[in-house]
């Protein structure tokens, strides 16, 4: 398999910006997680410069913003998707400096959706949820205790947005960016990619060295994400060999084509894995160091749940594991 190439192998400090093409300037900016940063790049706009992706909702952030947009005019906010290190500070940056907002509907609906508490989406929703897929009592109650942690994130939300849709074209400058919407990680995520430029601004899509997260969520408890997010992959890669990948989290890199070929072994080993440890009949709580073999703080838990159900819906809903609720309202996978 051809290794990924990383053209720039340092990543910008805090407040500076690294030119990775022209036009398009690569920021980084911290997270409060054991995943630490956030990619975020600058897109010339005509006079100014487009914002794809606005960080966690953090004061140091904020001021980062401030030190950078001194320099960088901003025309717009362009959104890939409604999670808190994405989506997290649009509305203050739209406010602070009277700009307009696009994303896709559905993931500015799922942002409501979360912040609001909507029924199966808050946090008392998810606990019940993994309740009934085994999860312990103390973790229950760890999830329970730090209530709606995506409101930390996203101290606001925006009130108006333009819509994007896959197949979209949107133009910055003198370039035009073909909107590819994905599935799996979040409900309709928007990765861009420009032909002019060669890059493809990926989000959390196709990153360079990890899998994003694929979970299953109380809301739509028999979904089956994975295959979701196996099967956008699909879009990526007949992408030009050379096309410089913007990812949101590690570094710029090129090789599409052997970065999607891995992401599916990757999931197709873990899936073996998991089907294996299946020897009689368990619940996904039990399964979660066979995916995840190392230990987990509380917000790394809720993700490490989320994708082992991922991946056992997988199985079941391909008859490769048989799914059972037993009277006490416990989910449990069996061999098939």
């Amino acid at each position: 398999m051809t290794a990924l190439a990383f053209p720039f192998p340092d990543p910008p400090a805090i407040a500076a910006a690294i030119e990775v093409t022209p036009g398009i300037y690569w920021v980084r900016m911290p997270l409060p997680f054991a995943l630490d940063h956030i990619n975020l790049w600058l897109v010339a706009d005509g006079d100014g410069w487009a914002i794809i992706d606005s960080g966690y909702g953090l004061p140091a952030v904020q001021q980062a913003w401030r030190e950078l947009l001194a320099r960088f005019r901003p025309t717009r906010v362009i959104v890939t998707h409604f999670h808190p290190d994405h989506l997290g500070l649009a509305a203050w940056l739209m406010a602070e400096y009277g700009l307009e907002l696009w994303m896709s509907h559905g993931e500015l609906l799922s942002g409501y959706a979360v912040w609001l508490e909507a029924p199966g989406h808050g946090h008392v929703d998810m606990v019940r949820f993994f309740a009934e897929h085994g999860l312990a009592a103390e973790h229950q109650e760890a999830l329970l205790s730090r209530g709606n942690a995506y409101r930390r994130g996203v101290p606001e939300l925006p009130t108006t947005f333009h819509r994007l849709r896959h197949g979209d074209t949107l133009t910055l400058g003198n370039r035009h960016w073909q909107v590819i919407v994905g599935y799996g990680h979040a409900p309709e995520h928007v990765s861009l990619y420009s032909p002019e430029a060669g890059v493809l601004i990926s989000g959390d899509m196709l990153l360079p060295k990890i899998s994003t997260n694929v979970s299953v969520w109380a809301v739509a408890p028999d979904s089956d994400p994975l295959s979701e997010f196996l099967h956008s992959l699909a879009a990526f890669e007949p992408l030009p060999s050379d096309t410089l990948v913007l990812p949101s989290h590690g570094l710029p890199f090129r090789g599409i084509a052997a970065r999607v070929k891995a992401l599916i072994t990757h999931h197709e080993a873990r899936l073996n894995q998991l089907i294996a440890a299946v020897d009689k009949p368990r619940q996904a709580a039990e399964l979660i160091a066979t995916l995840f073999p190392r230990p987990l703080d509380t917000h790394q838990l809720v993700f490490a749940m989320g994708e082992t159900i991922a991946h056992l819906n997988y199985a079941w809903h391909r008859g490769l594991l048989v799914r059972q609720r037993t009277p006490d309202g416990m989910i449990r996978f069996a061999p098939a």
